[in-house]
């Protein structure tokens, strides 16, 4: 299977701590994989690193078969790397529509008529269609997270990055987003998600990597690696034998 994302020996330090340690990951083409660890574990720096907001101390990050260490965030999108955010960041004072037109021009670097057509594509796909000339700052909490959806989206990415995205939801919302993530994954987009609500992440992904301290304890089958004493000592912190 086609590696999309490969990643060697990645390790980042801010001063003495050292967040990601000595990280390797593939991820094939088309495949899901969410991402769990306690709070501090390194998960949005992994992201902050893959995406190029910072440069690693040492190790290497190839997409599609290049090497993209020394490539901006800007460069990154346009092979086709895109996240949502944790907390929404629209542009609020703009439409929906135009908050997607904004990544499929600028982020995507497609021509007008194109552009349009992307913006349009990613608003349908995230069920935003009907908000298309709302102001995002007057979205809901869910509209506000599937605009971040749309968003990425509207980039073009072979590989969408999700953080935390059903953070907030109430169950009904939560489903339907994992429903949209899951039409997502059926187009052929490769997904890596954080996600703290589990039970979204297990409806979806083939496989579930667990970070502790910025190492990678857990990497599998997402129903055996959630089952693994490990795993559920880390992640309850309740000694799993007890």
């Amino acid at each position: 299977m086609q590696q999309l994302l490969s990643i060697r020996n990645l390790s980042k330090s801010f001063g003495s701590v050292l967040v990601t340690n000595d990280i390797d990951l593939d991820v094939p083409q088309g495949q899901s994989v969410g991402i769990i660890g306690p709070n501090g574990a390194g998960k949005s720096t992994l992201f902050n690193l893959i995406t190029g907001v910072f440069p690693p101390n040492s190790g290497s990050i190839q997409f599609n078969g290049q090497a993209i260490s020394s490539f901006s965030s800007a460069k990154r999108c346009r092979l086709g790397i895109a996240r949502s955010f944790q907390i929404p960041q629209p542009f609020s004072g703009m439409s929906v529509f135009d908050n997607a037109l904004v990544a499929s021009a600028h982020g995507a670097g497609l021509s007008a008529k194109a552009a349009d057509a992307a913006a349009i594509d990613a608003i349908e796909k995230t069920g935003l269609i009907e908000k298309a000339n709302v102001l995002a700052g007057s979205l809901t909490l869910l509209e506000r997270k599937r605009l971040e959806l749309t968003r990425a989206l509207a980039s073009q990415p072979k590989l969408l990055l999700l953080d935390e995205i059903a953070g907030g939801l109430t169950d009904k919302e939560c489903q339907s987003l994992i429903q949209t993530i899951k039409d997502i994954k059926a187009d052929g987009v490769t997904i890596i998600w954080i996600e703290h609500v589990v039970h979204a992440l297990l409806a979806v992904v083939d496989r579930l990597v667990v970070l502790d301290f910025g190492q990678i304890i857990a990497d599998g089958d997402p129903e055996i690696t959630m089952a693994s004493n490990e795993v559920r000592e880390i992640y309850t912190g309740i000694d799993a034998d007890a």
